[in-house]
């Protein structure tokens, strides 16, 4: 904030905009505690940031903005003051009258609860009440409240500790805490960054303030590189999206760079929220963009986490896209800071998973991941998605292998019955058609499916599964029993992250039986010279 506000003494008009964002909140808090009017303090505001931007040559230095701000919001106050007397407006009429999102009681009318909360603190004392409604109800930093009310951090933390304790005797609930984070959800100037178009759709009905990000990414699926935005990495990964998934690769390159291009933006932002849940498709996704804000730090933007893996009510949780607009609403403003851990952690999880090593993904499960809690289970499910060590199957094929043997051989169904068994995975619809005709094909095949040609793609999803069955083959009853490996059989050639399969002898296998990956590769046989060795392998 030190550098817009040095390069708006310079007269920088976009930089003193910046500056108007960040303190809008505050000093509309500071106006209605001397005027007790929401629309006279919004007017003593603006004179205040204009008499501000006109008078800044005659500030000392950066730093003493805040303090110096603040005096000439209170005594553009106390002019309106001597200016004209004007009666109390009730709570009620200014809630109809004023359409500011910016102040308190914008955010305070909408739950029930609220106007209680209002009125409770309505009667701390005022140094309380400033230091409630811009720590708990704004979210400001107590660094940011200490330089604009001049009090030190020791002192504020003092006062909000008191106020805690009144309002815990004055308001019914088990935890007054819990109330002030379904109080706050952010001001205008903030980014959401979400995990789908149905989320997205729902926060933008009122329920969140700020601009919204959709990440169209499918992350679990085909080549995954450290840097994706090189051109040769985005070209590779454009092309195996369209040949399997069906993703036009000219679509695709015009999404990403959108997406980019809103990152690099980021920091005209006072805040981004990342809302994202506990699966491995979201759990890429948000390790990415933690990856991408290591490095690429943004000076003055606070960085925030909503991530949630169950709802109450919700047997099973599939994701945010399940909740309704009621149920979305009770999460707004229940975020938690990003900071280095989280950073770290999501950098490390990025760098191990596009690494062509599984192994070194395998080792930082076994660290300390906790920062980001659903972390560990998702990149583990990962691994096991690897052919066995048993028969060759990965956890996808295995289970949907499974579903059929036990009379599930209807595709709608097998994708339901195997997307809720793997609930960590967070598959999508056409990744799994995708894996289902894979195991359809010639030669070897596991399953046919009857009543239809093809299954649904991305250019093409009008395809009707109602009439199609699946059935396992006599190799697809083998595999299952463990009688034969089907990499060995058929061959492989997929991708899991960084690492590429290829051949009848892959060389990372998962094992089922010890929970880990291994390296195997082909078959170590010693080098005799003289002596022809005959290992099995193909063209040998």
């Amino acid at each position: 904030m030190l550098q817009y506000i040095e390069e708006a003494r310079q007269g920088d008009r976009q930089a003193f905009e910046h500056i108007v964002r960040h303190y809008a909140g505050m000093a509309n808090a500071i106006a209605y505690e001397k005027l007790h009017d929401f629309q006279l303090a919004e007017d003593a505001v603006q004179e205040a940031f204009t008499e501000a931007f006109l008078h800044l040559s005659k500030l000392r230095s950066s730093e003493a903005f805040p303090g110096w701000f603040k005096a000439i919001v209170v005594r553009q106050c106390y002019r309106m003051i001597r200016r004209k007397h004007h009666l109390a407006v009730p709570y009620d009429e200014v809630a109809e009258s004023t359409g500011s999102t910016v102040c308190v009681t914008d955010m305070i009318e909408k739950r029930e609860v609220q106007q209680m909360v209002h009125d409770t603190i309505a009667q701390l004392t005022p140094n309380m009440r400033i230091a409630v409604q811009l720590f708990y109800l704004q979210g400001y930093s107590l660094q940011e409240i200490s330089g604009f009310l001049g009090a030190s951090v020791p002192v504020l933390k003092k006062r909000l500790f008191d106020a805690r304790r009144k309002l815990k005797g004055a308001l019914p609930v088990a935890d007054v805490i819990s109330v002030f984070n379904h109080l706050y959800e952010g001001g205008k100037n903030v980014l959401h960054i979400v995990n789908g178009d149905s989320v997205a759709e729902k926060l933008r009905k009122g329920i969140v303030q700020g601009d919204i990000l959709v990440w169209r990414e499918v992350y679990p699926h085909g080549p995954v590189t450290l840097e994706p935005s090189a051109p040769d990495n985005r070209s590779t990964r454009a092309q195996y999206l369209q040949r399997t998934l069906g993703v036009p690769q000219k679509e695709y390159i015009q999404n990403c760079e959108m997406q980019e291009k809103a990152l690099a933006d980021a920091s005209r932002y006072d805040e981004i929220v990342l809302w994202f849940e506990h699966d491995l498709f979201d759990q890429t996704m948000l390790c990415f963009l933690l990856h991408w804000l290591s490095d690429h730090p943004l000076r003055n933007t606070k960085l925030s986490l909503l991530c949630i893996g169950e709802y109450p009510g919700i047997e099973l949780f599939r994701g945010l896209g399940q909740l309704s607009e009621a149920q979305m609403e009770t999460l707004s403003g229940t975020w938690k800071p990003i900071g280095e851990k989280e950073l770290n952690v999501g950098q490390s999880f990025w760098r191990a998973y596009t690494s062509q090593d599984p192994e070194l993904l395998q080792q930082l499960l076994k660290q300390d991941t906790s920062a980001l809690p659903f972390a560990h289970d998702a990149f583990q499910m990962h691994l096991s998605r690897f052919p066995s060590t048993y028969n060759g199957l990965g956890i996808v094929e295995q289970t949907t292998l499974e579903m059929i043997a036990a009379g599930i051989n209807a595709p709608s169904a097998l994708f339901k019955h195997v997307g809720d068994k793997l609930n960590a995975l967070g598959m999508g619809d056409l990744e799994f058609w995708h894996i289902l005709m894979k195991m359809s094909e010639d030669p070897y095949p596991l399953l046919q499916i009857s009543g239809q040609d093809k299954l649904p793609t991305y250019n093409d999803s009008s395809i009707s599964l109602q009439n199609s069955v699946v059935a396992l083959t006599e190799l697809g009853r083998d595999v299952l029993d463990g009688k034969e490996d089907w990499v060995k059989k058929k061959g492989i050639d997929v991708w899991y992250g960084g690492v590429h399969l290829d051949g009848l002898y892959p060389r990372w296998r998962w094992d089922i039986s010890q929970n880990t990956i291994r390296a195997i590769g082909k078959l170590n046989i010693p080098d005799f010279k003289g002596v022809r060795i005959d290992n099995g392998l193909k063209g040998s």
